[in-house]
């Protein structure tokens, strides 16, 4: 055991794993959490008689960072309804069919979107890779990256013969998925997520919407705070981080001053503007802290009456892009999720709401009650999940990899991989940062 200390802030999947890897390593460690809880973006919480996912829901064997918690934590997963009855919309109209009929009419404009994805990302792990020096792609393949960067994720469907029907299926996918304006998020997430994918939309939608946790996200986050000896201060913000290439200084909320040899900042980006550094963080950081990501969407849950197998799709401006049954209660009930690119359009905790979005493709239905977590509003996410706007895949979350002495950061925000939509990005930050961190220690202790 070390008697260096490091203060990790944040106690959802990055902080706990981070603290844990830390632990086990030897480090001295402490936690400090805003919230009241543990589990940060992902919070499985009983509400309307099931326990449900307010955050973070889906799971998936081909995302090898939750996988390895899954399978350390003996946890089990089963799927979410499918073959559904669906519905979209189009030009104010409701089209009526399969699920497997609506994902063909999807097939041909994504995989429009979806160009360039295998050129782009041969290691999708490894997202940056052909623009380093070392890369071997040429510099035509490079200009057309960056290029790709400034076009939005529905740009590529300007090009073609793609009909309205087709754009509006896509627009209302991407509103959902980028949770956020699909017309300022960057097309080059949709062919990350593509490239993860083996560059199938079939197996994109498994890894994101398909699989869940038997004893949801807290069977995970709950047995890895178990498995911490170290403290965890929940309901104690940090308000002040002072750094230096030697040491740490953190000012809590109640004024407090705790001392470290390092930190590990697990912030989404969107409530980093809480935080004070000292010096300011370097480079084009404090502008992407005012900037935020293009995460400005909402998660909705309803509970309808009647058993009913639904998907939904209805462009922006929507109030709700993609709705579909998750939980057919033993009281003859229904519980479905909805995401929406505009968390200031639905009022979550509102009947009304959720029976105007039923309406929008099934009015015979009847919304019974509804709930969820406004994570915009929310001051310490600031964000739904993270994607990106134009431009910040090439000139964004990378930035916070880079050498800031004592201070580092982890969180789905910063992954290299999945991130934001699914944990998994999460925890790659933590197990890569923790290393970090003690490397970078080892090496100045050495040299002391």
């Amino acid at each position: 055991m070390t008697t260096q200390k490091v203060a990790v802030i944040g106690a959802g999947f990055a902080g706990l794993v981070t603290a844990r890897e830390l632990q086990t390593l030897g480090y001295q460690v402490e936690v400090f959490e805003a919230r009241n809880r543990i589990g940060g973006r992902a919070w499985t919480e009983n509400r309307m008689g099931q326990d449900l996912e307010l955050g973070a829901t889906w799971v998936h064997w081909m995302q090898p960072h939750i996988w390895a918690e899954i399978t350390r934590y003996q946890q089990t997963i089963y799927p979410s309804p499918s073959d559904c009855d669906a519905y979209w919309v189009s030009q104010g109209q409701v089209i009526s069919g399969t699920e497997s009929q609506m994902d063909a009419r999807l097939a041909r404009p994504q995989a429009k979107i979806f160009e360039g994805s295998r050129d782009f990302f041969p290691n999708p792990q490894d997202p940056l890779a052909i623009l380093r020096p070392d890369s071997k792609a040429s510099e035509q393949l490079q200009e057309a990256f960056l290029k790709a960067d400034q076009d939005s994720v529905l740009d590529p469907l300007e090009e073609g013969d793609f009909s309205q029907e087709e754009k509006d299926l896509c627009n209302a996918y991407w509103s959902a998925g980028y949770i956020g304006n699909p017309h300022q998020g960057s097309s080059l997430m949709a062919k990350q997520w593509a490239a993860l994918s083996d560059h199938r939309l079939s197996l994109m939608d498994e890894q994101t919407l398909r699989f869940k946790l038997t004893n949801g996200m807290q069977g995970i986050y709950q047995a890895i705070a178990q498995d911490l000896t170290c403290p965890i201060h929940l309901e104690t913000p940090v308000k002040k981080v002072e750094h230096s290439d030697q040491q740490v200084r953190l000012t809590l909320e109640d004024g407090r001053l705790v001392e470290a040899d390092a930190v590990v900042v697990t912030v989404p980006l969107g409530a980093l503007g809480n935080l004070t550094f000292s010096p300011e963080l370097p480079d084009k950081i404090p502008s992407l802290i005012q900037q935020k990501w293009n995460s400005t969407g909402c998660k909705i849950w309803i509970k309808i009456k009647g058993h009913h197998k639904i998907l939904g799709y209805a462009p922006s401006p929507a109030k709700i892009n993609v709705f579909r049954s998750e939980f057919f209660l033993d009281d003859g009930t229904t519980i479905c999720v909805g995401f929406g690119s505009d968390h200031s359009q639905v009022d979550l905790n509102s009947l009304e709401d959720a029976q105007e979005i039923l309406n929008q493709w099934r009015p015979d239905l009847e919304a019974i009650d509804c709930t969820g977590h406004d994570w915009v509003d929310d001051p310490w996410s600031g964000q739904a999940w993270a994607t990106l706007k134009k431009g910040q895949f090439t000139d964004g979350w990378h930035h916070f990899e880079q050498d800031m002495g004592r201070i580092y950061f982890a969180g789905s925000d910063y992954a290299r991989g999945w991130r934001g939509v699914v944990v998994d990005g999460a925890i790659e930050t933590a197990y890569r940062t923790s290393r970090k961190v003690a490397h970078d220690l080892g090496s100045a202790a050495q040299e002391s």
